[in-house]
């Protein structure tokens, strides 16, 4: 083998090698790669079959034509590695990605941090500040506020939108030609004309005369100037 650069991970490959090498050009194979350690492939035709490491290719590769992947491969590829200090987490990143049926354990990345909390957290702090931008510039409500507000709402002694708001601002509704106008205090009361009402669709209904889901019948500006549903509050 001629003399490759120190600083490559990778040193050699074969690649969809078909496994009677080992049969008919064994001396070639073992001149070849002798007993480096690396990465490989087992294909069953164009479908990946088995990812595995090992400190002697050849040998290893060959054992598996013996082995319970016997008969299930029929072409190999190996990767030679340079150093062996990742050769571990190399071969899980492959599992993990490739997900072989032959491989019975998935890899495990023991020194590698899970960053789906961190994402989970940062989406709902981007979610909160586009509640706050669609809303108006309003105040960000402590989590405590809320929790307590929402335990009056359940027992039916407070207003449904104060969980959801911290200063007044405007809302409205065109209804059969007409439109309507009414101010949702800081409070969660909502103000329209001469009356007050504990939620949006107590409001809704002194318009239509009927039953009404005042979430979807009200809107609001967000902070494009768009007129969008009462209901974007409640999608935090």
């Amino acid at each position: 083998m001629k003399k490759r650069s120190s600083h490559a991970l990778v040193l050699g490959f074969l690649e969809r090698i078909s496994s009677r090498a080992f049969e008919e050009f064994p001396r070639q194979i073992t001149e070849l790669i002798g007993k480096q350690h690396g990465i490989y492939a087992l294909y069953k035709g164009d479908h990946l079959y088995y990812v595995g490491l090992a400190t002697d290719l050849r040998k290893r590769i060959k054992h598996h034509r013996q082995d319970r992947h016997a008969g299930k491969w029929d072409r190999f590829s190996l990767y030679l590695v340079h150093k062996v200090d990742h050769i571990k987490e190399l071969e899980s990143l492959l599992l993990r990605i490739a997900d072989p049926k032959g491989n019975r354990a998935s890899g495990r990345l023991k020194r590698a941090e899970n960053l789906s909390s961190s994402l989970q957290k940062k989406i709902k702090a981007e979610q909160s500040r586009q509640i706050t931008t669609i809303i108006g510039g309003q105040r960000t409500i402590s989590k405590s506020r809320v929790r307590r507000l929402r335990k009056i709402n359940r027992t039916g002694k407070g207003p449904t939108l104060a969980p959801y708001v911290s200063s007044r601002f405007a809302i409205k509704r065109t209804y059969k030609g007409k439109e309507y106008h009414a101010s949702v205090l800081a409070d969660g009361t909502v103000k329209m004309g001469n009356k007050t009402f504990n939620s949006p669709s107590m409001a809704g209904q002194a318009v239509v005369k009927k039953a009404c889901d005042g979430w979807l019948f009200w809107k609001i500006k967000n902070a494009e100037g768009k007129w969008v549903p009462l209901n974007v509050l409640r999608k935090k």
